[in-house]
């Protein structure tokens, strides 16, 4: 098995390919130890001293490190992890609830809510995917949409930037009554 790593735009970020669905649909977010208990590998993950974010997507592994630590010391640790959770073929999450998609399961959403999921997922979704992280619709209130930043996309630098001046600017300039994006936690 050979797998893969790509830098991020967050330093603190790695993303891991193992060459093979991760979770084939949706994504998982887990922020600490205690979070991770529905995933095998993220528990597994979350052992390795310096990991404090583990963020789970279709093909893709992302890693959240302390600043304490240095990749070159964590890399063959999350590796090894990595190799020997998808050679022992086991499962990566023992559970399909709670993917991080609840606030777009929604039945009863409006025209612009709609709108604005459907953008997401078809244009800002897929490229943040590429660089190991997500954004998530989480409202739409008064003009303004509330999307959460998860995996690289969550801490990384340029964020705001994305957040502000990329998904904003697309957003205002298809949905007239979108006024605002802002992240939440």
């Amino acid at each position: 098995m050979f797998i893969q790593t790509e830098q991020t735009p967050n330093p603190a970020t790695l993303k891991f390919l193992p060459g093979r669905d991760v979770l084939g649909r949706g994504t998982a977010d887990f922020t600490d130890a205690a979070d991770a208990a529905r995933s095998p590998l993220a528990q597994r993950l979350f052992e390795i001293d310096g990991v404090v974010g583990i963020f789970l997507g279709a093909d893709f592994v992302t890693i959240t490190k302390t600043d304490a630590k240095e990749w070159f010391l964590l890399k063959p640790s999350i590796l090894g992890v990595i190799m020997e959770h998808f050679t022992a073929d086991r499962p990566v999450l023992l559970s399909d609830a709670g993917d991080g998609h609840a606030a777009s399961a929604n039945g009863d959403d409006d025209e612009i809510v709609e709108q604005i999921k459907e953008l997401l997922d078809t244009r800002v979704r897929p490229s943040v995917a590429q660089d190991g992280g997500d954004i998530t619709f989480q409202g739409f209130e008064k003009g303004v949409v509330y999307l959460a930043m998860k995996g690289s996309c969550s801490g990384c630098p340029s964020s705001t930037a994305t957040l502000k001046h990329g998904i904003e600017n697309m957003l205002r300039h298809y949905i007239p009554e979108v006024l605002e994006v802002r992240a939440v936690q």
